[in-house]
């Protein structure tokens, strides 16, 4: 079967690339830009070193009211204010929340509505151009939205996304040297996030050998360099490693798309404001341990991209142990590994999968059809921290 594979069309990947900055910014021909960011990195000063490289000559605007889990009333804020302001070229820069604001501004600033009219679940617009230029730079190896399509907001008890390929960057920045500042907590986050991309990407019902290439190195790269890109922050090649990990992982789930971990993780952040990366990563062994009988080999492939041999091993123990060997390395980063340890209760669980259940954009992609029933135990196990095989 034919595959289609989508890039950002244009892309700087490795240590100094930032210093493209400048030259990319002057080829797209605006002058007024809108740069948008977190207030941790202002704080940093990481902001105006980056912004530094610019020719005086821009006239540059800072949104920095960027939150984790952005919500939908600072996504009707920003893309006011980008109307109002009459940008030109947006900027963004940090981790997922601040790239995702990003594209949501530039495409909707040359639309009429509100954001909530373009939403995937409830909204009864479509997209009709591209919008403005837009250049994303992350500071984090995870979230991969430089180069999606895609921007999540945070609704009262769930999320919703708006999707089309007018969210793609017109240039991508992905510079190592921008995590070296990142705090062991955030790092782990979001690295657990990207090997979610790469591993969902790998046993989606989409997946090709594109995009099994992508995520298999992906997951090489992000499992050997993960524990020491936390724990040892300033270790240069665990950074670099993790940060084309990241990049990688990206490519292959926005060519591929993720599935029930991501279906599942939405409420725990709508809900209960559980960063990203945590969502997911509380949910990965037991989601994998749950649809592990619909993919065992691919799960086979995963554990030896981890840096396992499964070479002794049949493909139902190899398929065992990776689910073993994700719950492992989500403890090792200090990520909590059951629901409960993030103070969610029991009785929460029908809410979340109602919630759940609603992400059908999602769960299409799982190798298991993963119905109401199911989503509840896999809930359940993650509560009680029994990974079910």
């Amino acid at each position: 079967m034919a595959e289609k594979i989508s890039f950002v069309s244009k892309n700087h990947i490795g240590w100094g690339s930032i210093q493209r900055l400048n030259e990319e910014a002057k080829a797209l021909g605006a002058k007024k830009i809108l740069v948008v960011t977190d207030p941790f990195l202002l704080e940093l000063g990481m902001i105006g070193r980056i912004l530094d490289q610019l020719d005086p000559t821009f006239e540059i605007s800072l949104y920095s009211k960027v939150s984790p889990e952005p919500s939908l009333a600072i996504a009707e804020e920003l893309v006011a204010y980008t109307r109002e302001n009459n940008s030109e070229l947006i900027i963004g820069i940090g981790g997922g929340s601040a790239l995702d604001l990003a594209k949501i501004a530039a495409v909707l600033a040359t639309h009429d509505g509100q954001v909530k009219d373009f939403l995937n679940l409830t909204g009864t617009r479509q997209l009709e151009n591209k919008g403005l230029p837009k250049i994303l730079i992350p500071t984090t190896s995870g979230t991969g939205s430089e180069i999606t399509n895609i921007g999540v907001l945070a609704l009262d008890t769930t999320k919703d996304v708006i999707t089309h390929d007018y969210l793609l960057a017109d240039v991508a920045i992905v510079d190592p040297e921008l995590t070296l500042s990142l705090p062991p907590k955030i790092t782990a986050s979001t690295g657990v996030d990207a090997l979610t991309h790469a591993i969902e990407a790998y046993v989606s019902v989409n997946a090709s050998p594109t995009t099994d290439a992508l995520a298999i190195k992906a997951i090489q790269l992000i499992s050997k360099s993960i524990r020491k890109a936390v724990w040892t922050g300033d270790d240069t090649q665990a950074r670099t490693d993790l940060s084309y990990g990241s990049y990688l992982a990206g490519l292959a789930f926005y060519n591929a798309g993720v599935a029930g971990v991501h279906a599942l993780a939405y409420p725990l952040g709508g809900k209960f404001h559980i960063a990203h990366g945590e969502s997911n990563a509380v949910l990965l062994p037991y989601v994998m341990g749950y649809i592990r009988s619909s993919c065992k080999k691919r799960m086979t492939d995963i554990y030896a991209a981890m840096g396992f041999n499964p070479i002794q091993l049949s493909e139902e123990e190899a398929s065992i142990k990776c689910v073993e060997e994700l719950g492992r390395l989500v403890k090792d980063v200090e990520i909590p590994l059951t629901l409960k340890e993030f103070n969610i209760e029991e009785i929460h669980l029908e809410e979340l999968t109602r919630d759940a259940v609603k992400q059908k954009r999602l769960l299409s992609r799982s190798p298991m059809p993963l119905l109401e029933k199911d989503i509840y135990l896999i809930y359940e196990a993650a509560y009680k921290g029994v990974y079910m095989h």
